[in-house]
């Protein structure tokens, strides 16, 4: 124990405390507040927590000397129990802290009360609850008080000891709620025995229980001045007990939720159990035995004579005494007890006039040492304060196990060191005795403790852990011939582990040391294993090429963190290794470019294969065009060499036929190169495929004529695919025609009729005159008899429908000549009130204004006019106005050039007239009369009124843009000069 800082220490906390109402007998205190009990009869209260004191005389009514026997206070301050001796007996009485007068407990009157055992869990500051007395009698009494009452609720009867009545020294009681009920918890102590009592319900039926069972009590005989019983409470929970018997300190602690049956049927709730002798307390003296006590958390507060020796409960040593500044009037008695406070965490000893204040100071600081040096290494380690005094607790056991041998145990405790002992010293003693596991248990739990800052620290002794699991594994080895078959052998459980340290360790060992370790040692799988770890891929997969484990290879290959370059740089090796796993992992991959795979299934192409053997590449390549929509010219130029080179044509025909860009507006129907296609048709001999290829590049005359070396019918539906060329399409039924021929020259006649029936397929495109050429010279007529006799009936046929023809152009016409001429014959009548629709004026009136309209010759008195057949009737002039001024510029413009043409002409006729000779006269009228059509065309088409130009001005504004001006007169003005004028004011 450290001596320099004392734990306990005095101080007088009130001199004259009995306020000359006697001698101090007994004190209580709890939450601050102190209770005295006198030789006159006063109790006597100080309220340390508000400062006020007050005094009760409980001697009042009663004859002769009083005496408080004993005072008891609640933990919370606020009920007292008292009792009074002196000439007429023994009385008890209970007061509240807000009471002024106590309440004398009649039913007790007589009963010495020596102990009270308060329910702590369920008294509150207005009621009691259940409260337990124990009397000199050896009986036991159940009270109740509620402060509103001024009373108490009842008082019954519990126990009474009848094998050995003794008096009931002290009393505590613990309760705890459980789903069955309440249970309760109650050790009582006499001057020689400790009697434990629990059961669940209430307190009278778990005493009355008592009637049909034993009770469980621990005898210690021996005569002790006072008998007590102390709970140290931490969280208003009891957990550990100390009795001051005669023969020692029996104590232990308390574990209310232990249900350890005894034979007697009592349930024991006391553990840890130990006996303090009074020996210990002398320096081999005399024995003198305390006459009070109290209970720290780990200390014995013993009262013994004037001083107080405090013993630790633990080591049972004496660590300090106390000693009390004692008046002289106080010498004679000395120091009469202890008490505690448990709310507050204070001790008291009082005197016959005196309180002191015992005051505790982190009692628990030494207790590390203390269980230390008891071996108790869980509980030092719980009651160090800093990682210095958990270093010495460590080191203690590491040297302890490691003096036992037991030096993997030792490496465990020596890993948690951080400051007594350095990471050297402890390294050199396992090397010094040879003991590489116990180093690389060391090693590895040393990094347990390493914080993550501690870099080149982890780093290094990682990389010495990697060295020493590699050491383990060749030394196994070395010894066991069958280890790597054995799989339960101790090398397979080394490997395991030693893989699941470097998963661990993967980010903090140096790649480049770790593998040249590996390597050095020739571990190739654990090798594979790190660089598997540190994602050096290209390392793993190169090692499982190498084992020809092409399908693990892949699984790396797949996994997302790797990249798709590998899959290009591996691809040649692995399709040669495994094509079909290869290929099903290329197919499942998404991010893959095939046009980088092409190398690595040109590769695989140009080996060998069998006859019935699924061409792996051949599926990829499908999947690519078929599935991905893969447009990549040498992707689909690749497929179709390969098809090319199979002896079955029809999947090459198949994937010729194919339209891969069908739906893509603008886009090519396919994206092989045709030239390409053709070379390696025709190099490959697959003549169905050129023909195909010639009739997609439009050269139909090549790819009839190589369809006719092979089938006359594939050229027939080659010659019959051209349509928008009915030139070439003949042409091409010829080369047919020709061959078909040729192949029937020499035969008999009737191959040649065969040869001629060949026309009826070509649907009247050739016919007999075009194939006789083919035929030899000595053919017979009469072989083409009939086709001659049908040529010349189709050529009348179409002689006579062009007769028809002629004859229904004949009669058109006279119709159109006949109708021309009634044209010239047709006449409207006018009324001669009829007026003009544009100028309202009469048509037949002559006026001056319309007497000769620009452009029009005069034939009468009469102005031009024109007259719709709707009976809308318009002068010239005015029909060219209106039209013009309603449609659109370009045809205004147009009108009038022709009206002002017709104007110029006009006046030439006019001067020729008048004497002037004109040398083409009949030239200029008919000059005029285009132009006067033209401007008939132009103008009286349609009636305006009636016609498309009426319906056309609807979009035209009411008022025109030239009109503007004229508009804007009609706005109305504010008046600007409004104090000029006059305001009338009209009767209502």
């Amino acid at each position: 124990m450290d001596q320099g800082r004392q734990v306990f220490s005095v101080d007088l906390l009130e001199r004259y405390a009995a306020k000359n109402r006697g001698m101090i007998t007994c004190m209580a205190a709890g939450n601050d507040v102190i209770v005295l009990g006198t030789s006159k009869g006063w109790i006597i209260r100080h309220d340390f927590g508000v400062g006020s004191s007050y005094d009760i005389d409980l001697s009042v009514g009663r004859t002769g000397e009083q005496s408080i026997h004993k005072v008891f206070v609640d933990p919370g301050g606020s009920h007292c129990v008292a009792t009074v001796t002196g000439v007429g007996g023994a009385e008890t009485f209970y007061t509240h802290a807000k009471w002024l007068k106590p309440r004398v407990l009649s039913r007790l009157k007589g009963l010495l009360v020596n102990s009270v055992a308060w329910n702590r869990q369920q008294i509150t500051e207005v009621s009691t609850k259940e409260i337990i007395l124990g009397t000199q009698d050896g009986q036991l009494f159940e009270m109740a008080v509620d402060e509103k009452d001024k009373r108490e609720k009842y008082i019954k009867f519990l126990f009474e000891l009848e094998e050995l009545p003794e008096a009931f020294m002290a009393l505590q009681m613990e309760t705890a709620n459980i789903s069955s009920g309440m249970r309760y918890y109650v050790m009582a102590v006499t001057p020689t025995r400790l009697y434990s009592f629990t059961g669940i319900g209430t307190l009278e039926s778990v005493f009355a229980s008592y009637k049909e069972r034993a009770v469980h009590f621990m005898e210690l005989p021996g005569e002790i001045p006072n008998s007590e019983l102390h709970f140290f409470i931490k969280q208003r929970r009891a957990v550990h007990f100390a009795w001051l018997s005669g023969t020692g300190i029996y104590h232990g602690g308390l574990n209310f939720g232990a249900q350890h049956s005894y034979p007697n049927g009592d349930e024991n709730f006391v553990e840890s159990k130990a006996l303090l002798d009074y020996s210990k307390l002398s320096d081999g003296t005399e024995i003198v035995k305390p006459s009070s006590m109290a209970l720290s958390e780990y200390h014995f507060l013993l009262l013994i004579g004037n001083k107080v020796k405090v013993v630790n409960r633990i080591s049972e040593q004496i660590i300090e005494e106390l000693q009390f500044d004692i008046t002289a009037d106080s010498a004679s008695r000395g120091i009469i007890g202890l008490c505690s406070d448990a709310s507050a965490g204070l001790f008291y000893a009082y005197d016959q006039n005196s309180i002191f204040q015992v005051s505790v100071i982190d009692e628990g600081r030494d207790m590390w040492k203390v269980y230390l040096d008891l071996k108790v290494f869980a509980a030092a380690l719980a009651n160090c304060r800093d990682p210095l005094q958990r270093d010495q607790v460590y080191l203690v056991q590491a040297e302890a196990a490691f003096a036992d041998k037991e030096y993997l145990r030792a490496a465990s405790f020596y890993s948690k060191i951080n400051y007594v002992i350095s990471f050297e010293e402890v390294t050199l003693k396992f090397i010094s005795i040879n003991e590489p596991e116990a180093l690389r248990t060391f090693l590895l739990r040393k990094l347990d403790t390493l914080s993550k800052d501690d870099k080149c620290q982890i780093t290094m002794i990682s990389t010495w852990a990697t060295e020493l699991y590699l050491d383990k594994i060749n030394r196994i080895l070395l010894e066991d011939d069958t280890a790597i078959e054995n799989r339960n052998s101790e090398y397979h459980s080394v490997i395991q582990e030693f893989r699941a340290f470097m998963s661990d360790c993967k980010d903090v060992l140096d790649e480049a040391t770790t593998m040249k370790l590996l390597e050095s040692y020739g571990r190739v799988e654990e090798l594979v294993y790190f660089a598997n770890l540190k994602e050096q891929y290209e390392i793993v997969i190169h090692h499982y090429i190498q084992q020809g484990e092409a399908k693990k290879a892949l699984e790396v290959l797949q996994k997302s963190s790797v990249s798709d370059e590998l899959q290009y740089k591996f691809a040649p090796e692995l399709i040669m290794l495994d094509a079909y796993e290869t290929v099903e992992a290329w197919m499942a991959s998404k991010n893959l470019n095939p046009r980088r795979l092409i190398t690595a299934m040109m590769r695989y192409s140009s080996e060998p294969h069998a006859k019935n053997e699924t061409h792996e590449v051949i599926k990829y390549l499908e999947f690519c065009v078929h599935s991905l929509h893969n447009e990549d010219p040498g992707i689909h130029n690749l497929l179709l060499s390969l098809y090319a080179k199979q002896e079955d044509d029809s999947a090459l025909l198949r994937f010729l036929q194919c339209k891969f860009g069908k739906g893509r507006e603008n886009g090519p129907e396919f994206f092989y190169d045709p030239k390409y296609a053709l070379r390696l048709c025709l190099k490959e001999k697959r003549t169905r495929a050129c023909v195909h290829i010639y009739s997609m590049m439009s050269m139909h005359e090549e790819a009839v004529a190589l369809a006719l070396q092979i089938d006359p019918e594939l050229a027939m539906a080659e010659a019959d695919k051209v349509e928008d060329d009915e030139d070439l399409r003949k042409k091409l039924w010829l080369m047919v025609a020709k061959h078909v021929v040729k192949q029937e020259k020499g035969a008999k006649r009737e191959n040649i009729r065969k040869a001629i029936a060949f026309l009826k397929e070509t649907d009247g495109l050739l016919k007999i005159e075009d194939i006789l050429p083919f035929f030899p010279d000595f053919a017979l007529i009469d072989d083409f008899k009939e086709a001659i006799c049908s040529s010349l009936e189709d050529y009348n046929k179409q002689i006579e429908q062009l007769k028809e023809e002629m004859n229904d152009a004949t009669r058109g016409a006279d119709n159109i000549r006949n109708d021309i001429s009634a044209l010239t014959q047709r006449y409207a009548v006018i009324d001669r009130e009829e007026e003009c629709g544009v100028c309202k004026r009469k048509i037949l009136t002559m006026t001056g204004d319309f007497r000769m309209a620009q452009g029009y010759t005069s034939s009468g008195p009469l102005a031009p006019f024109y007259v719709f057949p709707c009976g809308h009737s318009f002068h010239a002039q005015c029909l060219i106005t209106h039209v013009t001024s309603c449609a659109h510029e370009e045809q205004a413009e147009h009108i009038l050039d022709l009206q002002k043409q017709l104007t110029l002409l006009g006046s030439e006729t006019r001067r020729d007239i008048n004497g002037n000779r004109s040398d083409e006269p009949v030239t200029s009228t008919t000059t005029a009369d285009k132009l006067r059509s033209e401007l008939d065309d132009a103008i009286a088409s349609e009636c305006p009124f009636c016609g498309e130009l009426m319906i056309n001005e609807i979009t035209l504004p009411f008022i025109k843009p030239e009109e503007t001006q004229h508009s804007a007169s009609w706005d109305l003005r504010p008046q600007t000069n409004l104090a000029n004028q006059r305001t009338i004011s009209l009767p209502v």
